[in-house]
């Protein structure tokens, strides 16, 4: 499970953070604006729904047209996201975009970590960056 902190993005004598690397792009989460390796973000997506205006969709195979935003697989970066309304700013839509089936989706990954009700949690590290990336 992703935790997130403040990222300041500087050292504490001022100088800037080393990049992340590794053999994957790197991405910054809209919700915690904590940079990560793409595979372990989700893109989202903005979906035109008519005259209600968009939503946001996931686009787990990243292969959607349109701008794209990257999210964590967290409720919390997506209540930030919501709250600073960044969905908006960074899909580059007017409003604000319609989230519930993201929210739902991201539900419905708790619901699965935690298992049946009395049972340890068991994460699939490799299953879950293929389904999800």
């Amino acid at each position: 499970m992703h935790t997130c902190a403040p990222d300041s993005g500087t050292v504490g004598d001022g100088r800037r953070e080393p990049p992340i690397s590794g053999t994957y792009p790197i991405r910054m989460c809209i919700g915690c604006r904590q940079r990560a390796q793409a595979v372990d973000l989700l893109r989202v997506v903005a979906r035109n729904v008519g005259p209600a205006g968009f939503a946001v969709v996931r686009d787990p195979e990243r292969r959607l047209p349109g701008r794209g935003a990257w999210l964590h697989l967290d409720r919390s970066c997506l209540s930030t996201a919501e709250r600073r309304r960044a969905f908006g700013r960074a899909l580059r839509v007017a409003g604000v975009p319609d989230t519930a089936a993201l929210r739902e989706f991201l539900h419905s990954l708790e619901r699965q970590e935690s298992g049946p009700a009395g049972a340890d949690p068991v994460r699939h590290e490799s299953r879950d960056r293929h389904e999800h990336s």
